[in-house]
């Protein structure tokens, strides 16, 4: 968005552009804690719920799931290890090694979780005795996880380098392909584990896009404030200096009484706007705001897109 170069003073404006920079020099660690962060959350959720209860609901850990059960000589975390490696190795004979990136490390770290959490929190039956729960727990916890790790732009590796090889091999849609690889987990598991894990896998399944996408969404949500203002240089003053954001401001005039307008439109945090609200509301009673929900802001200070 657009500084207001009118009001603002050099100085002013230099300070914004510092607090640009500060907030891109802390991107790189940031991205690393959540990629991590959700990479634990998944792992917690295949070893706590999805594996005592059989909960084969597609991806590396379904199949691992399934190779578990029928080779029991491993357990879940070593065959995320042979599943996972197996996939970046192909990724690697198959895609460009930078198309990767962070696949391998997401690939390898969630099966280095998953063995650790199964050292510390051995289980040889479900934690609890209802079993709607744990599902519910079984897709909530990776959903998380997942949630977090594509909203930083990276992804939780094993099934996704199929879909980057599909998506540069073939014409197939990579969302109905994927769906047909879980579909036939959960079929396996049908069978395997008999028809009542079966409903809960084919439950658990349908129930996992939906929950991603509402998280992805939460994560992302930000508002959109729109200030017409008697005080259009105070508000934009608090804009800068106290919330370290910016504005656009649109020259309007008003339909009905025909008067020039500054309109400035921001977008923040839902803090930010509850502040920003408050402040406006104490130095100009008079003035008319809207606040409105995004869960997609791309640019400067928010998603690189």
């Amino acid at each position: 968005m657009e500084a207001f170069e009118g009001t603002l003073s050099a100085d002013e404006l230099e300070e914004a552009d510092r607090l640009r920079r500060r907030r891109e020099r802390l991107s790189h660690p940031r991205f690393l804690i959540l990629l991590n962060l959700g990479l634990i959350l998944t792992a917690l959720g295949i070893v706590i719920f999805k594996t005592p209860n059989h909960f084969a609901l597609g991806g590396t850990s379904g199949i691992s799931i399934i190779l578990a059960t029928l080779f029991p000589a491993l357990p879940v975390g070593g065959f995320m290890w042979v599943v996972n490696i197996a996939l970046v190795a192909l990724g690697l004979a198959m895609l460009d090694r930078r198309t990767m990136g962070w696949t391998v490390f997401s690939s390898l770290a969630l099966s280095a979780y998953v063995t650790v959490l199964e050292l510390l929190i051995p289980l040889a039956a479900p934690l609890t005795n209802d079993t709607l729960l744990e599902l519910i727990f079984a897709v909530m916890l990776p959903a998380i996880g997942s949630a977090i790790v594509f909203n930083i732009g990276a992804s939780t590796g094993g099934t996704d380098i199929l879909a980057m090889i599909l998506r540069k091999r073939t014409s197939l849609e990579i969302g109905k392909a994927l769906l047909v690889v879980d579909a036939a987990i959960v079929a396996v598991a049908f069978v395997l584990y008999g028809p009542r894990t079966g409903l809960y896998c084919v439950l658990g399944l349908l129930a996992k896009a939906l929950v991603v996408d509402t998280f992805i969404e939460g994560i992302n949500t930000r508002k959109v404030v729109t200030v017409i203002s008697s005080k259009p240089d105070e508000v934009m003053g608090y804009i800068v200096h106290d919330l370290h954001r910016t504005a656009t401001i649109r020259d309007e005039r008003g339909g009905f009484s025909g008067r020039d307008l500054t309109v400035l439109v921001s977008v923040l945090t839902r803090r930010e706007a509850a502040k920003l609200r408050d402040h406006v509301r104490s130095i100009d009673p008079g003035a008319f705001i809207t606040i409105m929900s995004s869960s997609e802001i791309i640019g400067r200070g928010f998603r690189s897109g």
